[in-house]
């Protein structure tokens, strides 16, 4: 009965140690269950902080999806702020209206987009972010040429992308980091920061 009652106990402290991460994650309103993973690859806060995202800022977020990372800017940039949440398509943007409507977040405006022109504010913006987005692009070079035009005078783009020298087994869907910087090159951006902090990820910073 003791070894019995031992291995219970075994077992219970065994599975909340090893759920504590996502007990953690379940805390946090602006992350679903889907999401934890991919957050915890790449942080919100963390990269936010990094970024420089401040309240009252007025943010583009192109390739918005569900709104992973819509909520989380949105919560920094604070009532003063405002995010451009665009994607391709709309049922994505649906789920952002619904998910910000939820956590009453009033400081997000969701916007189709082509594939070539995100449709963003012209001549508004502090700053673009990207988040895992470059790769699945049809014509990168010129969706950046017309972000340009949404972008504020000192404002610049940050791009949060895997890194495939990083992680070689994500080969066909990931860019080598020679191509993503061509890209942008070709675009007429200069990379004016890198950050490589992230296991898996790289954060290009351009102008």
């Amino acid at each position: 009965m003791k070894h019995t009652s031992f291995g219970k106990v075994f077992v219970w402290f065994f599975f909340l140690v090893s759920c504590f991460p996502l007990l953690g994650q379940d805390k946090d309103s602006l992350t679903l269950p889907r999401e934890v993973r991919l957050n915890e690859r790449q942080p919100p806060d963390l990269i936010l902080k990094t970024i420089g995202i401040k309240p009252g800022m007025i943010i583009g977020e192109v390739g918005a999806g569900r709104g992973r990372y819509t909520v989380h800017i949105a919560s920094r940039i604070g009532p003063t702020g405002m995010i451009y949440a665009n994607d391709i398509e709309k049922d994505y943007l649906r789920a952002i209206d619904k998910r910000c409507a939820d956590l009453g977040l009033t400081n997000v405006k969701t916007i189709l987009g082509g594939l070539t022109d995100p449709k963003l504010p012209p001549a508004s913006l502090d700053m673009v972010i990207m988040v895992n987005v470059v790769h699945c692009l049809a014509e990168p070079v010129a969706l950046f040429k017309n972000i340009k035009k949404s972008l504020k005078p000192d404002g610049i783009i940050a791009i949060v992308e895997g890194s495939l020298e990083k992680l070689p087994s994500a080969a066909g869907e990931w860019f080598p980091r020679s191509k993503l910087l061509k890209i942008y090159q070709d675009a007429g951006y200069k990379l004016v920061r890198e950050e490589t902090f992230l296991p898996k990820d790289n954060i290009y910073f351009l102008k």
